[in-house]
């Protein structure tokens, strides 16, 4: 699956990141950075928390 976020709804508050770090990060201005457009077999648990978490709903999953 393809991992989509609005950056424009992001409020960068790290909830992604604290729940999949392999995939989010902040970076050293305190914005959101994807490690990876794409789920894993490993990761996509994790990705799907974030998603439920965010609290703008920025992250999407597609596909």
């Amino acid at each position: 699956m393809k991992i989509k976020v609005d950056f424009d709804l992001c409020e960068s508050n790290a909830l992604c990141e604290a729940m999949a770090p392999e995939v989010f990060e902040l970076d050293d201005d305190d914005f959101l950075q994807l490690k990876t457009e794409e789920t894993t077999p490993e990761n996509v648990d994790n990705v799907k928390r974030a998603v439920a978490a965010c609290p703008r709903a920025a992250i999407t999953l597609e596909g």
